[in-house]
């Protein structure tokens, strides 16, 4: 789905899924988007149907449930080998996100969640097992998100 194909709708869709998609209605997600409960519900189905929605998942404050250590592992992969060798990665306990990064040497962004320092060390073991290189370690202090503005526009204008 291209970004034209992405209308004023389902932009003020897709930001209030962002915001909370678990407490947001398809009435009150129709109320911002100035259309019916129903057009809304049509359309998270034809968004989820071409993958632009690809699940609802829940936002965990690690820190607060017992893990407060999260580490940036910048690592390299061989190029051919680096879109492959994901799913193994994110096999990995511990791991919670793989990016694969398109410029410089450091080709991914592996995201770690641990404890302590003893559950963080097997992971870039395993990376290293793997064949990657770890070449930056990153003591993440905090992290916060937001909706991607984007998708905010001007929600008192849309129609269907």
């Amino acid at each position: 789905m291209a970004k034209n194909d992405i209308d004023d709708v389902d932009s003020a869709i897709l930001h209030a899924l962002q915001e909370d998609a678990r407490n947001m209605s398809s009435g009150d997600i129709a109320e911002r988007a100035g259309t019916s409960g129903s057009t809304v519900r049509k359309r998270i189905q034809r968004l989820e149907d071409r993958s632009v929605i690809k699940g609802y998942r829940a936002e965990i404050d690690y820190q607060a449930s017992g893990y407060p250590l999260r580490m940036l592992l910048f690592c390299t992969a061989p190029i051919p080998e680096r879109g492959a060798i994901i799913d193994d990665i994110l096999a990995i306990d511990g791991v919670v996100s793989v990016q694969e990064l398109v410029t410089g040497e450091k080709n991914l962004l592996v995201t770690v969640i641990g404890e302590n320092d003893d559950d963080v060390t097997p992971v870039a073991q395993e990376l290293l097992d793997l064949g990657l290189t770890v070449a930056d370690e990153v003591l993440v202090r905090s992290h916060k998100t937001t909706p991607f503005g984007g998708f905010k526009g001007d929600e008192s204008s849309t129609t269907e």
